[in-house]
């Protein structure tokens, strides 16, 4: 059984998707038409901008959509899916790419997220950290052992968890991990606290928005962040994701509940090989390659 997972931020480079453009006219074609989307030229900053002007919320989210979903289109027909699922952003591209979302109206979405949690990580003081070699449970009760804001947000792989929130909270957290034996615990350069309880404007500014767009049933079943399942109504996929900007990304659990399903082969299409490896960690018998044109 096979399935494809979508990354999320932090898969960006400079001068990516220039060589898809040049050689495709699908890829062409949907650069052109993202940049008329968003109003500026996202391509140009892909093609020649530097790692910094990338690294802008605003541009890193819809650049790493554009691409994953045109590495998907360029497989025609030799994308199929039994399962798909995406990190974080990522889940945009995975149901843009089976089916459930036009390309305009997942842009569109994407774009607003970006937006929305730009300003949220304005409004709040806040990041991100990620804590290694410690339990999940170890580092689940670190958290909820500091004063204010600070939760489990990316559970990328055993011994890898990223934790999220208030800044003085999350560098208490740290110690703490440090203290309990963390090989590392290393605060992320990041714009602010996602997928924590900080991010609950974008939250309520996103649900207006994906409950006014359409939503198809898609080609096979969605393995969802916040919920860890494989999932493929409309109703159900629109709540899940919803709820993604505040929940954690169960990216560990995901992928095991694909492993229960019996997906044995998975195929990274996107931007950089992060997924790969980490489900290599998760599951060393899985078979994991990348998409490449």
């Amino acid at each position: 059984m096979r399935a494809y997972v979508f990354p999320g931020q932090g898969a960006q480079f400079p001068g990516m998707g220039k060589d898809l453009y040049t050689n495709y006219p699908v890829a062409k074609e949907l650069f052109d038409l993202a940049d008329q989307v968003l109003g500026f030229s996202l391509s140009s900053i892909m093609f020649e901008g530097t790692a910094e002007e990338l690294k802008e919320t605003k541009v890193t989210q819809p650049a790493i959509f554009t691409m994953s979903v045109i590495m998907a289109k360029l497989l025609g027909a030799d994308f199929k899916p039994d399962l798909v699922a995406g990190h974080s952003l990522g889940e945009f591209s995975a149901l843009t790419a089976a089916g459930a979302l036009s390309f305009e109206n997942a842009l569109i979405l994407v774009s607003k997220r970006a937006m929305a949690m730009q300003k949220a990580c304005e409004a709040t003081p806040s990041t991100m950290a990620a804590i290694l070699s410690l339990s999940d449970e170890q580092v689940e009760d670190i958290c909820s052992s500091v004063d204010g804001i600070v939760v489990a947000a990316n559970y990328n792989c055993p011994g890898q968890l990223v934790i999220s929130g208030e800044i003085t909270a999350i560098e208490k957290a740290c110690e703490k991990a440090t203290q309990a034996g963390a090989r590392r615990a290393i605060i992320l350069p990041v714009g602010g606290a996602f997928h924590s309880p900080l991010m609950e404007p974008a939250r309520e500014e996103l649900a207006a928005a994906i409950s006014a767009t359409v939503f198809n049933t898609p080609i096979c079943p969605v393995v969802q962040n916040s919920v860890a399942k494989a999932v493929q109504d409309p109703e159900e996929i629109k709540q899940n994701l919803i709820d993604q900007l505040t929940a954690p990304v169960r990216w560990t659990q995901s992928v095991q509940e694909m492993i229960t399903l019996g997906a044995t082969d998975y195929i990274e299409c996107g931007p950089g090989k992060t997924l790969q490896g980490l489900i290599k960690k998760i599951d060393r018998s899985t078979t994991v390659s990348g998409v490449n044109f």
